[in-house]
């Protein structure tokens, strides 16, 4: 059966750069959870630790979603929402190697329709709180 699926995902940074942490929450279309997972991510900014929890959660669509109708991402951070969608250029060359590895997982991903959204921080909460899981997990150094 296709569906649809939105995915929320938030990474964060202590320090930026700093101990970095990414988040990710995919529910279906009634708000029923699919999946969620964290990962710590090392020393980043906080940018860097937006766009690699999006590229962790296009590694796991990639592996495991069957043919969807749609996907929406549903991000907190403006910046990453408007250079996927290649609305801002994007200056800084490790944030565009991080953009073309999401563009390249999205152009092989199984789904009519993709769509990434901005939603305010309140929106985001479940992805901000494995992110945080995530920075937490670290051993302090």
């Amino acid at each position: 059966m296709r569906e649809k699926v939105i995915v929320f995902t938030d990474g964060g940074s202590r320090g930026n750069p700093g101990k970095a942490g990414a988040g990710v929450f995919v529910t279906n279309e009634a708000g029923e959870e699919i999946h969620k997972d964290y990962k710590f991510l090392g020393t980043k900014t906080n940018n860097e630790a937006e766009y690699l929890a999006m590229n962790l959660a296009l590694k796991y669509l990639k592996r495991t979603i069957a043919p969807l109708t749609e996907i929406v991402f549903k991000l907190d951070s403006k910046l990453v929402v408007e250079q996927m969608n290649k609305n801002w250029q994007i200056k800084e060359d490790r944030l565009r190697a991080l953009a073309e590895a999401n563009w390249e997982i999205l152009k092989v991903l199984p789904c009519s329709s993709c769509k990434i959204t901005y939603v305010p921080r309140a929106e985001n909460k479940m992805a901000d709180l494995l992110a945080n899981q995530a920075m937490d997990s670290a051993k302090d150094e």
